[in-house]
């Protein structure tokens, strides 16, 4: 749907005389800010309390690839899968709606799904 976007933007900006690399660029841009996750998320005691509680038990233990450390800001690489946060985890914590999750090390990672970096560890 991205991609479809992305076209129809260009060719309407192309009617208009921007580049095409303009346009996906400002389609990145919106794309972006429409997901609404950033790369850092600022969580309370009593969200990250939550968050484990909801996902550790829906989540299967990644091993993480080699010489990977799951910090804030670090990408997570295409061999770890990500997944939707469950239902009730977004209900308890509205601000994860926009992030992906996965389970590493016996720590959540809150992924944001436009550039795939870590915007939160949540431990036990």
């Amino acid at each position: 749907m991205k991609n479809t976007i992305t076209i129809a933007v260009a060719a309407l900006l192309a009617l208009s005389g921007v580049s095409a690399a303009a346009a996906r660029q400002m389609s990145s841009h919106a794309g972006n800010s429409m997901s609404g996750a950033s790369d850092t998320l600022q969580l309370s005691d009593a969200q990250q309390k939550s968050i484990w509680n909801d996902v550790s038990h829906h989540a299967a233990n990644q091993t993480p690839p080699t010489g990977f450390d799951a910090t804030v800001g670090a990408a997570v690489p295409a061999a770890v899968s990500t997944y939707p946060l469950p239902r009730q985890a977004r209900r308890d914590v509205p601000a994860l709606r926009p992030y992906r999750y996965a389970m590493m090390q016996d720590k959540v990672l809150i992924v944001n799904p436009s550039d795939h970096k870590i915007a939160d560890v949540v431990a036990k």
